[in-house]
């Protein structure tokens, strides 16, 4: 997960500047002092894909080659903001609303005294921003391709239908139905055929079962089968559960490193505990001490239903249960 700011100064003063930001604000400074001794291609490409946020304190025309050529996606890239060395003016480049680049841009300005020079349409004109709501809301999107044409529709004065199975709190703002039928953007965790733009709440944990020595490649496997045919979106996991038994598992360690979830093991007892109706396997409880372990680690780490039962394949068992995402208007 992409956690630091880094701060690229290229005088002396733009790195006096970086230092009082890097106070406020965290991260890290480097100073470019030569061609000789730093590679500007090399810092930011370092930086690009692990840091949450690229500052540059100089030309914007400088900020802008140096991240050219790692450009990928607005669901991809960091928040890059540009501000003069004397900190009066500060410019979200890149990612303004996923990134986080216009919110880092006023906090940089209200830190330096400058002015936050914020150029998206939606900002400009007051409109509701659903990629800025959906960051706020811990909400992943998929094909940000159609934000534009949701935006396009507020910024014309349309209303936006927006479908959520789960409350919202607080009023829509303007412009925004909640619908429960069609509608422009939908939050989900089941993956859409239609035009819709799909917003996707980590609200899901996997629970897991596994025989011993199972591989990472097995694991993996079968985990895409069981998103494919059981309709999960995978961005909407949160986190996985198994029993303790399993906690040192090479391969399902493994496997869940390589999604950067978390993993909960519980004991026998408390997995037993979990009230509801499972998928018992008299095996299972002989060789584990529980009847069943996907579904009731699911239930337990989730604190809610199950909406995904035991799939079963090559060793390997998943279950699915649904920690209600808590919603709300804030953007």
């Amino acid at each position: 997960m992409r956690e630091n700011i880094a701060f690229l100064a290229f005088t002396e003063r733009g790195a006096r500047l970086a230092e009082t930001l890097r106070t406020g604000l965290g991260g890290e400074v480097t100073r470019a002092r030569s061609r000789e001794d730093f590679s500007l291609s090399r810092w930011t490409g370092e930086r690009f894909t692990t840091c949450r946020a690229l500052v540059f304190v100089g030309a914007a025309g400088i900020a802008v080659r140096a991240v050219a050529p790692y450009l990928r996606s607005k669901a991809a890239d960091p928040a890059v903001v540009v501000l003069d060395e004397g900190g009066r003016f500060v410019i979200p480049l890149l990612s303004g609303h996923l990134g986080g680049a216009n919110e880092l841009a006023e906090k940089i300005a209200a830190l330096c005294g400058g002015t936050p020079v914020i150029t998206t349409a939606t900002d400009v004109n007051g409109v509701f921003a659903v990629d800025l709501w959906a960051r706020r809301q811990g909400l992943t999107v998929l094909r940000p391709e159609r934000i534009k044409s949701v935006s396009a529709g507020l910024l014309a004065g349309e209303t936006v239908h927006i479908s959520c199975p789960w409350p919202v709190a607080g009023e829509p703002p303007p412009g925004v139905l909640l619908t429960e039928g069609d509608a422009a953007v939908r939050v989900t965790v089941r993956p859409r055929e239609g035009p819709e733009l799909c917003l996707v709440p980590r609200a899901l944990v996997l629970g897991v079962g596994c025989r011993k020595g199972v591989s990472a490649g097995t694991i993996e496997g079968v985990f895409a089968r069981f998103c494919r045919e059981r309709r999960v979106l995978p961005e909407a996991i949160i986190a996985a559960a198994t029993i303790d038994r399993k906690a040192e598992e090479p391969g399902l360690l493994a496997f869940c490193r390589s999604r950067g979830w978390p993993l909960r093991c519980d004991s026998a007892g408390a997995l037993a505990r979990v009230p509801g109706e499972f998928t018992a396997s008299p095996f299972v409880e002989r060789t584990v001490g529980v009847d069943n372990v996907c579904e009731r680690a699911a239930v337990l780490a989730a604190g809610g239903a199950l909406i995904e039962k035991k799939y079963a394949a090559e060793g390997v068992t998943f279950a699915l249960a649904l920690k209600t995402p808590r919603l709300d208007w804030s953007w």
